[in-house]
């Protein structure tokens, strides 16, 4: 049973998530098609591989992911496929992917397989699809083109140390407005060392002084602190929306002062 998996930022009012998935149909009948998510902000390759990167690895080995995030490819961002913990990506190398890895994947090769289409303005339905049933197929990565070595890089901001405060910031908002940063749990333990502290925002008066284990460890209206299922801090509220009470948006500044 093949597996390909969708993410994009196309919605779905229009006619591109049906298109594509059209046109996998076509050549692979019995492909098992999920959608990751079609509400990725447009062109936000940070809300992208924070969703990516949290979800892929649960699915079966062998799965080939389609991310559909600025296509359109370059000489310096090439479309390419990617081998990774036993996944298959499809996409641009226009880091995106260098924020989803912690490490070098094990096989990259720039996707160079002729279209079927004069028209160049969506790769995702002309080019992507093509690769991604090759490898759903159990295709060789060395058909699609010649490898290549690295990454386009990104650069993403680290967390940083400042005497007895750890400077984070808010990399994703998700649907309930509960509010995720790039502060770890690891990284937290590591500082804390049993010290109290304060998690501080930059655009609120508010405080938090704990870390709890439940979203329901506080009365319903209060804010929460926890370390969710992706392990990066998560500032919520119980039954309620702490990115609009707190003012916080993707790159804000979160503190913890360690006391």
């Amino acid at each position: 049973m093949a597996i390909i998996t969708l993410t994009s930022d196309w919605g779905t009012r229009d006619h591109y998530l049906p298109a594509v998935k059209g046109a996998l149909l076509s050549r692979m009948p019995d492909a098992v098609i999920v959608d990751i998510s079609h509400e990725i902000e447009p062109f936000d390759l940070n809300q992208a591989s924070f969703v990516l990167r949290n979800c892929y690895h649960l699915f079966p080995k062998g799965t080939v992911h389609i991310v559909a995030i600025n296509t359109e490819a370059d000489l310096e961002n090439p479309h390419i496929a990617i081998r990774h913990n036993g996944h298959y990506f499809i996409g641009t190398d226009n880091g995106l992917f260098s924020l989803m890895f912690d490490t070098i994947p094990e096989e990259i090769f720039e996707i160079d397989i002729p279209q079927d289409s004069d028209y160049f303005t969506f790769p995702t339905r002309d080019v992507f699809v093509k690769a991604a049933v090759h490898l759903a197929k159990g295709g060789a990565m060395e058909e699609l083109g010649d490898p290549l070595l690295k990454l386009f890089e990104r650069m993403a901001f680290r967390p940083v140390i400042s005497g007895d405060a750890i400077i984070g910031k808010v990399i994703y908002t998700d649907r309930y407005e509960n509010v995720f940063t790039n502060i770890t749990e690891g990284l937290f333990k590591s500082e804390c060392r049993n010290r109290s502290f304060n998690i501080e925002f930059s655009v609120s008066r508010y405080r938090i002084r704990k870390i709890n284990k439940s979203y329901g460890d506080v009365p319903e209206g209060e804010l929460v602190a926890l370390f969710s299922t992706t392990g990066n801090l998560e500032i919520a509220i119980n039954k309620g929306n702490a990115a609009s009470l707190l003012g916080l948006g993707t790159d804000d500044a979160i503190r913890i002062q360690f006391g």
